[in-house]
């Protein structure tokens, strides 16, 4: 049922994205609570389907490790009260699953500090009210009749519906979520993509938070609680969750950068997202005016960058990209840098895969665009950067492919990380490394050059062999860095290298402390 659901729930998922109001102009609603469900169905793909509780873990972890913004972790929360009703069950019947979405609205109200109504929380606890029958199929029939009453009435709940004329999207992804597990019971087809031509992003009046921060953080040393109150001063919009030693969080700040040095000082950080909402509302509402530009005059070429990290992300919207997120262990589908290219305004697209992980992605993807992407094969953050300085839309593709791969290749990218296990390597200049797992480790242009030390200390020991008399060095932090750790490595770097200048940045990639490029 949840695997179908999935697959129904993705048929929605930009109508759902288009509902978009509140409480901030990200507009990816459906594609959160969508990835929030691939990610449970990935579990599921993996546990052993003859034992309930593990079937239910799979739901509960799946949804914790995959949510995405804050509708990916408000259903985290419901699924995870779902599952923990079924864990001991042998099999579920109507009276179980009574229990359970009963259960699953219990836990999303208990997962939020401040409960608003008008939401998905709204819809799930309509659901849970209507939740009545003998058959499995009867109580979803119900409960789906309930939740679409309540949806229904979020416009007289929240102003900012009304005002749109719109529904609650989070809402409505949940009741699609119903009926598609409903759809597998009565073997039904899956429907037919709507067609999206009205966006309620352009309805909306900016909030005093510019920043959605999201991570995912292991091996915490502080309890949920604290770590909430931690990150409470920070902003609202404001979810922590956890199990099984994880923690995920959620928040809208103007600080992204202090909140993740605060909570990194406390735990493992696995996975970060920082999203300019300005920035990602202005995007979303290009995306929705694609049609009304078509038959306008466009740029000759466009740009899609894969990058993650708020910082590097900031830097190629600001040379003209669009982004599309994922990176090192976070690989972007062919679907997602397709659907980006056909985004963008521009008879032709430059595409930036940034690591050699992606760059077989973005070939193929450009082979289902029919010759309107070109791909420049970047390897790193670093070339991607040096490339994209060089994009002027206002130029031929075909012109520009050459001269951005020329760029990219001046450039050096210095990246320093932690091994994830203990090895003996041998570097390309003939050096045995001999790494612990957790020791600190420096690559440069994504060749391992450099093991041991403080993290700052291979910054260093790595520009003294690849400095070969570049003019600018650019020093990303990670997600545990703070802009005071940024300032000493910048003053050690001067002190050293005095021709050179040095600019700091916030907002490096996940699970790196430095990202360094050379210019």
């Amino acid at each position: 049922m949840l695997r179908y659901a999935t697959d129904w729930l993705g048929v929605y998922r930009e109508q759902v994205n288009a509902l978009n109001v509140y409480p901030v102009p990200d507009g990816d609603t459906g594609t959160n609570m969508h990835l929030t469900m691939q990610s449970v169905r990935r579990e599921l793909d993996t546990c052993d389907e003859r034992v309930m509780s593990s079937v239910a873990r799979a739901i509960s972890y799946g949804a914790l490790l995959g949510a995405r913004g804050n509708s990916g972790v408000i259903l985290s929360q419901l699924l995870k009260g779902f599952a923990e009703t079924i864990k001991d069950a042998p099999q579920v019947d109507a009276k179980l699953l009574i229990s359970a979405l009963n259960a699953a609205q219990k836990s999303g109200y208990g997962a939020v500090m401040k409960p608003v109504e008008g939401t998905i929380l709204s819809v799930a606890r309509g659901v849970a009210e209507g939740a009545k029958g003998e058959t499995p199929d009867a109580v979803l029939e119900q409960a789906l009749f309930s939740g679409q009453a309540m949806l229904d009435k979020t416009p007289d709940m929240l102003p900012a519906l009304k005002q749109a004329g719109v529904v609650d999207s989070g809402g409505q992804g949940y009741l699609y979520l119903l009926e598609g597990m409903l759809g597998q019971l009565r073997g039904d087809q899956l429907p037919p993509e709507p067609e999206v031509t009205h966006y309620a992003q352009q309805q909306f009046e900016n909030e005093e938070f510019g920043f959605c921060t999201e991570f995912l953080m292991s091996e915490a040393t502080q309890p949920i609680e604290a770590i909430r109150e931690l990150v409470t001063p920070f902003g609202d919009s404001l979810l922590v969750v956890g199990a099984e030693g994880y923690v995920k969080g959620h928040i809208h700040t103007n600080r992204p950068d202090e909140l993740l040095a605060a909570v990194g000082r406390h735990g493992k950080m696995l996975k970060t997202k920082v999203e300019d909402m300005s920035e990602q509302h202005t995007e979303i509402l290009g995306m929705a005016g694609a049609a009304a530009r078509a038959e306008e005059e466009v740029p000759l070429s466009g740009l899609v960058a894969v990058a993650n990290g708020y910082g590097v992300v900031k830097v190629f919207r600001s040379l003209g990209a669009r982004i599309v997120s994922g990176g090192q262990t976070a690989n972007p589908s062919v679907q997602d840098i397709v659907d980006a290219v056909r985004s963008v305004s521009a008879e032709k697209v430059l595409v930036l895969p940034n690591n050699k992980n992606v760059l077989m992605a973005a070939q193929k993807a450009a082979e289902l665009l029919d010759g309107r992407a070109v791909v420049i094969p970047t390897r790193t953050l670093g070339q991607g950067m040096g490339a994209a300085l060089s994009f002027q839309a206002s130029e031929n593709a075909a012109d520009l492919a050459a001269q951005m791969e020329e760029a990219a290749k001046s450039v050096t990218t210095l990246e320093v990380t932690r091994a994830s296990r203990a090895t003996v390597i041998t570097t390309a200049a003939g050096k045995e490394l001999h790494i612990a797992d957790g020791d600190v480790i420096g690559l440069q242009d994504d060749e391992l050059v450099q093991a041991g030390g403080s993290p700052e200390d291979a910054v260093l020991e790595m520009l003294r062999a690849a400095h070969q008399g570049q003019e600018v060095v650019a020093v990303f932090g990670g997600p545990q860095k703070s802009q005071a750790d940024l300032d000493a490595l910048a003053e050690r770097i001067s002190g050293e290298f005095a021709e050179v200048e040095v600019e700091t940045h916030a907002g490096g990639p996940d699970l790196y402390d430095y990202l360094v490029t050379l210019e």
